[in-house]
């Protein structure tokens, strides 16, 4: 902690992955076919979506499951434009990321840059430029599930 002040950091919202379950992923673009798209494709995956259609619907749904309300499932991942209405994917990040959610994010934009990537980056997170393909989605979503999930013991 840096100062006496200080609250000590939250626990995670996530109970430990359960990896006999479906990865629960939130997926939020204000581009509707951008959102079936990457929606679809995780779902073929095998993946839990839950997809929103802007920033502040997104927000509502994280604020929720950090709430850990009884009627909102925890979340594993979350995939999100940058540029969306009432709140940007950056928004997002750095609110879970203040309140000390490990939940690995992605962030996708059109307008990605050297400074996107470094913010993004300093916050724990991935950028993908689109256009992609969405087996690179796939491969990082992977890629992230098998990094944070935790070791059970045996």
């Amino acid at each position: 902690m840096s100062a006496a002040s200080d609250p000590p950091p939250r626990p995670s919202p996530l109970p430990p992955r359960d990896p006999s379950r479906p990865s629960r992923i939130l997926v939020a673009d204000d581009d509707a076919e951008m959102l079936e798209l990457v929606g679809d494709g995780l779902r073929a995956e095998g993946h839990d979506i839950v997809e929103e259609s802007d920033g502040g619907r997104l927000l509502v749904r994280v604020a929720a499951v950090y709430a850990r309300a009884p009627t909102i499932d925890p979340v594993d991942l979350i995939v999100a434009d940058i540029r969306m209405p009432v709140c940007s994917g950056f928004d997002i990040l750095k609110a879970i990321r203040e309140v000390h959610w490990p939940t690995p994010v992605i962030l996708m934009t059109a307008y990605g840059g050297s400074e996107v990537r470094r913010r993004a980056t300093d916050l724990g997170a991935v950028v993908l430029d689109k256009p992609f393909e969405l087996r690179t989605l796939c491969e990082k979503v992977r890629d992230l599930l098998l990094y944070t999930l935790p070791r059970l013991p045996r």
